[in-house]
């Protein structure tokens, strides 16, 4: 599993987070999705590393700016996880 985290800017409110989470879900297979507006980032877990270059085209057409892509193993951390 990867996680990817996009730094955004221009998310001001709930709709514009549920507009990006929209966006990343239409275009990706995605495991979970969620936008935060004060941190001004979106946190991606998938099965396979996503293509920068489409999620940048996928940023671009909801009318935010991504400023940064970083991906990193992502393992699940659960009741009895270390």
């Amino acid at each position: 599993m990867i996680k990817t985290t996009l730094k955004i800017d221009g998310m001001m409110c709930g709709m514009c987070e549920a507009h990006i989470n929209d966006a990343i879900r239409g275009a990706f297979n995605v495991k979970k999705v969620s936008s935060s507006r004060k941190k001004g980032e979106t946190e991606i877990i998938s099965e396979d590393e996503l293509d920068k270059e489409k999620i940048s085209d996928v940023i671009a057409k909801t009318g935010y700016t991504l400023c940064g892509v970083s991906s990193e193993q992502y393992v699940k951390k659960g009741l009895f996880g270390r």
